[in-house]
């Protein structure tokens, strides 16, 4: 399990732990002060003398992106067809519907918030709500 912290953070901590060991500070002390197991302390010192960079901040890359930015490119250009052209009765994409999509085209599933997130940060769209006309509405009457 990562521990909790930035990888900067991560990367001091253990160069502290190998400073106090070098100036000959107890590792079980060492341990307890940084919340830490004694084996990873020797691990860390091995890994300091190996090279330089032993100790090095390593930032975690996260979750491999499921849908790569060509195929993100590709669903925007499907999406540009509208609604109506992949059946649905009216032109309007809701996140349900383009999930939906993805799950058509590319075998992928995510939840309908996560799809909002890629509509909004990856896509770069922006929300837009239909207006609400009534079917009775008289457009000469609210002319005049």
């Amino acid at each position: 399990m990562r521990p909790i912290g930035t990888a900067q953070e991560l990367e001091r901590r253990r160069q502290r732990a190998v400073e106090l060991m070098e100036q000959g500070e107890s590792p079980t002390v060492i341990a307890r002060i940084l919340g830490v197991c004694r084996t990873s302390l020797y691990r860390w010192r091995a890994m300091a003398r190996n090279s330089p960079e032993g100790l090095a901040a390593k930032p975690h890359p996260g979750p491999k992106l499921r849908l790569t930015a060509e195929r993100l490119k590709d669903l925007e250009g499907l999406l540009l067809q509208g609604a109506k052209a992949h059946g649905w009765h009216n032109s309007l994409w809701s996140a349900q519907r383009v999930a939906e999509m993805i799950r058509r085209h590319y075998g992928v599933e995510y939840h309908t918030e996560h799809v909002r997130k890629i509509i909004r940060e990856r896509l770069h769209w922006s929300s837009q709500k239909p207006q609400k006309k009534a079917k009775q509405r008289n457009a000469e009457a609210i002319d005049h």
